[in-house]
């Protein structure tokens, strides 16, 4: 996608990035996503809409109820807190962001930008690419 160049990595630096423990794969689909499409190995699974619902951003109306199909619980928020402090506290951490396709990944690096996760970046082609490269292995 134009404009996104500093947003993205391809998925062999993401992968190497990982394997190298420089990098915290961060899986932003939701819960059923993983369960029909798979999850990589090491990743923290923090859906999208519940990310951007609990940082407070207004969602569409198609996220509202996707999210309302699986609306957060105590629990949930407190996943994401120490998820995102465990991220901040280890400092140099780089936050990689993985969805089915790479679009909404890059939303959830915008955001973690905002948030003052300069380090974060949304693996290009997300898990179908992500998949693909562990199936050529």
């Amino acid at each position: 996608m134009a404009g996104n160049e500093d947003l993205e990595v391809s998925t062999a630096t993401a992968r190497e990035l990982v394997a190298l423990d420089l990098a915290t794969l961060l899986d932003v689909r939701q819960p059923f996503e993983r369960e029909v499409e798979g999850a990589p190995e090491g990743g923290i699974a923090v859906p999208l809409f519940q990310f951007k619902h609990l940082l407070g951003h207004r969602l569409d109306p198609e996220e509202q109820e996707i999210l309302d199909a699986d609306e957060p619980d105590e629990r949930d928020m407190r996943h994401f807190m120490q998820a995102m402090n465990e991220q901040h506290f280890g400092g140099d951490r780089i936050l990689l962001c993985l969805c089915n396709s790479g679009r909404r990944s890059l939303h959830a690096a915008r955001l973690l930008r905002e948030l003052g996760f300069g380090r974060s970046l949304s693996v290009a082609g997300g898990w179908r690419a992500w998949s693909a490269a562990t199936e050529g292995d």
